[in-house]
């Protein structure tokens, strides 16, 4: 289960890939462990898995 935060944190990520440093380390951390988002090692960046794709689009028909 995914906090708010955590959810706040994912659609960020899809929107605009931002800086690692902008974000909540902790969220991070727990999307990657949840395997919702992939962090790129060489450049330090943010991708979200397919997995977390489809939750995002899940939590797009419930609005």
């Amino acid at each position: 289960m995914l906090t708010p935060h955590e959810v706040a944190t994912l659609m960020l990520i899809e929107d605009a890939a931002p800086n690692l440093a902008d974000l909540d380390r902790t969220a991070i951390e727990a999307l990657v462990e949840q395997q919702l988002v992939h962090l790129e090692k060489l450049g330090n960046r943010l991708h979200i898995t397919t997995r977390g794709s489809d939750i995002l689009h899940a939590l797009a028909k419930l609005h």
